[in-house]
């Protein structure tokens, strides 16, 4: 299992509190895709570029096509041009895999035959390695779902300590499972993501503010 994963299979175990916004969603993804290939070293970074390492052989076919997407040549792209390139529609990706490899179901109603039924995780190890990590409450796996918006995280704390550095992580693996990947260029991806997603929660506040004066224009004086 990746860490995207574990964040999609996480972000869907705990889908009873506030919805989560599909955007937001997908840049923690993209988010979660970049600290594995740190981890992989598939990539270092140079200031805030993304500079491409050896290739790896990864059997995750989504992070192996994260890795392959990879700019190659100089200048190389930045952090947050990776997080809006490749976080574009990457929850929906990431749900039609789950799909194609049986580990969604349906959860059917037996006693209310008119409600619809609604698509689940099926219980499976990678479920269960997900929800230890997450009771465990490793940070960056911590992080990247405050960032989502997931309910009952921090309130947008990337994890840092005074130092820059990511609590929990210090290029060695914590918990059995914290990416290995040094700790300033975790704190930065996280700082990234985070920032990203406060960009797209103001891009969507100005276009409902927008939305709201046009209607009140075409709903004119004293309209309703």
């Amino acid at each position: 299992m990746t860490t995207p994963r574990d964040l999609l299979i996480v972000a869907m175990d705990r889908e009873s509190g506030r919805p989560l916004e599909r955007g937001d969603l997908s840049l923690a993804l993209a988010g979660a895709e970049l600290i594995d290939l740190l981890s992989a070293e598939a990539v270092r970074l140079d200031g805030e570029r993304l500079v491409p390492g050896y290739r790896p052989a990864i059997p995750d076919r989504l992070l192996d096509r994260a890795a392959s997407s990879l700019v190659q040549q100089a200048p190389y792209e930045t952090v947050d041009d990776w997080l809006w390139r490749r976080g574009h529609g990457l929850a929906a990706a990431y749900l039609a895999a789950f799909e194609d490899e049986g580990q969604l179901t349906r959860e059917h109603h037996r006693w209310q035959p008119f409600r619809s039924d609604r698509t689940v995780l099926a219980d499976s190890p990678d479920r269960r390695r997900a929800a230890e990590r997450w009771t465990a409450h490793e940070t960056v796996l911590t992080a990247l779902a405050a960032a989502a918006g997931m309910e009952g995280t921090d309130d947008g704390s990337t994890g840092e300590t005074d130092d820059g550095a990511v609590e929990g992580t210090d290029g060695g693996t914590e918990n059995g499972g914290e990416p290995e990947a040094a700790g300033e260029a975790v704190s930065l991806v996280l700082a990234a993501v985070h920032d990203a997603v406060r960009e797209l929660e103001a891009e969507r506040q100005r276009r409902a503010i927008e939305k709201a004066a046009f209607d009140n224009v075409w709903r004119g004086p004293g309209g309703d």
